[in-house]
């Protein structure tokens, strides 16, 4: 079988860098999962996701005209087939937060919900006015005259 873009084969672990791991597929080639592409969480270390010998399946990403493949452990297991699950459930409310009516914008005396857009660029808004007047005072201690000691 050749080795096509795209697709997802299985591999061995032959050995593990500070920047990822290289897989044995088949044919005798080898490739490399980038640290990046080993798992969907934060990977600091290789070690902690894989280990030598471990057999992998791995999506192939890239093929260099070098002959270098680029894998990903990562993406070959969203392509795999998962098990139909259960509807996700709605997240819980803080007493703290408030209600989605109570978070709406009014308009020609109605009460509408508040859109997504409208929270960012009320959170961009108050940043923003933050940002100035942080910069306004940066600006103030700047320009103040400096004083040396004569000796």
């Amino acid at each position: 079988m050749a080795l096509e873009i795209g697709t997802v084969v299985e591999g061995k672990i032959t050995s593990i860098a500070k920047f990822g791991a290289f897989v044995l597929l088949p044919e005798g080639k080898s490739g490399l999962v980038h640290i990046s592409e080993i798992a969907n969480a934060f990977v600091s270390d290789v070690h902690e996701f894989v280990q030598v010998g471990q057999s992998v399946k791995v999506r192939i990403m890239s093929i260099s005209d070098e002959g270098k493949i680029n894998l990903s452990i990562k993406r070959a297991e969203e392509a795999a087939p998962t098990a139909p699950s259960r509807a996700p459930r709605p997240p819980r409310r803080s007493e703290n937060e408030a209600k989605p009516r109570e978070q709406g914008v009014e308009r020609m005396g109605q009460l509408a919900p508040r859109s997504d857009n409208q929270e960012f660029e009320d959170k961009l808004k108050k940043f923003m006015q933050e940002s100035d007047s942080r910069i306004a005072d940066n600006r103030l201690y700047a320009d103040r005259p400096r004083r040396s000691r004569k000796r």
